[in-house]
């Protein structure tokens, strides 16, 4: 089985370094749902591999991207400052549920339900940049305005929603980066920012459970076998793939998927 989690990880890297997405929200859905591993223990695991998958790729699209396809670093402050705290607070929270099966089912549910969202982020993302374009332009003092505060409001929902399902921060993160910030995002500075985000955010939620033992070594060790070159490859190609046949293509996976968690 080794080798198929090899696998596993090579096909994930190379989505998260192409799209930003795909981590989470196809390496959970795996674990579970073809390897047979609990959820918590998925979750867990799953935002370790994230943490230094991402690293790496967040380190290619540092060195590669250029003026202004590198991160965004004042954007990617603003998301820390809630993604953070609200990671520790539900950290606290799942720490305090003891009974297994609640926690399992409360995990599965809300992966599901995420997973959904995702996928509903991920085909109408050019539906939101252009009504946040057209807000951006018609009422430029009052969205500039209200840009720091949101911002930082999405990093909370994102902290709470990553901790929670290890999905978020690759879909719906862009979707809401490029709804604030609509002439600022490119899409690889798009890509390397949401990336170079999700670090910190996994690192801090993988460390939480890692204290809750809900991480497995071997196994993430045989992940990272195969998506750390996945995530180099997929960072370097990223500038010329099309989005028009992975999104769509991730999209339906993710419905698919998101609807077998919850049924």
């Amino acid at each position: 089985m080794d080798w198929l989690h090899a696998v596993a990880g090579l096909f994930v890297g190379l989505m998260v370094g192409m799209t930003g997405v795909g981590g989470g929200s196809l390496m959970a859905p795996i674990l579970i749902l073809l390897f047979g591993v609990a959820p918590t223990t998925a979750v867990g695991t799953d935002l370790w591999f994230a943490s230094i998958t991402k690293a790496v790729g967040g380190a290619v699209h540092h060195h590669h991207g250029g003026p202004e396809g590198g991160p965004d670093y004042e954007v990617i402050k603003r998301l820390m400052i809630g993604s953070i705290p609200a990671s520790l607070i539900m950290l606290t929270v799942l720490s305090q549920m003891h009974v297994g099966q609640i926690k399992t089912g409360v995990i599965t549910g809300a992966l599901g339900i995420v997973l959904i969202a995702t996928a509903v982020a991920t085909l109408l993302r050019g539906r939101f940049h252009a009504w946040a374009l057209a807000r951006r332009v018609g009422t430029a003092d009052r969205f500039t305005r209200w840009q720091p505060a949101l911002t930082v409001l999405a990093g909370a929902l994102l902290g709470a929603m990553v901790t929670l399902t290890s999905v978020g921060a690759g879909a719906i993160g862009a979707t809401l980066l490029l709804a604030l910030y609509p002439l600022r995002m490119r899409m690889q500075r798009l890509v390397a920012t949401d990336i170079v985000h999700a670090v910190p955010l996994t690192l801090v939620a993988g460390l939480g459970h890692l204290w809750i033992g809900n991480v497995n070594p071997t196994l993430l060790v045989n992940l990272l076998a195969g998506s750390l070159p996945g995530i180099v490859i997929g960072s370097l190609l990223a500038t010329r793939t099309s989005d028009r046949v992975l999104q769509p293509l991730l999209a339906a996976v993710l419905v698919v998927v998101g609807w077998r968690l919850i049924a």
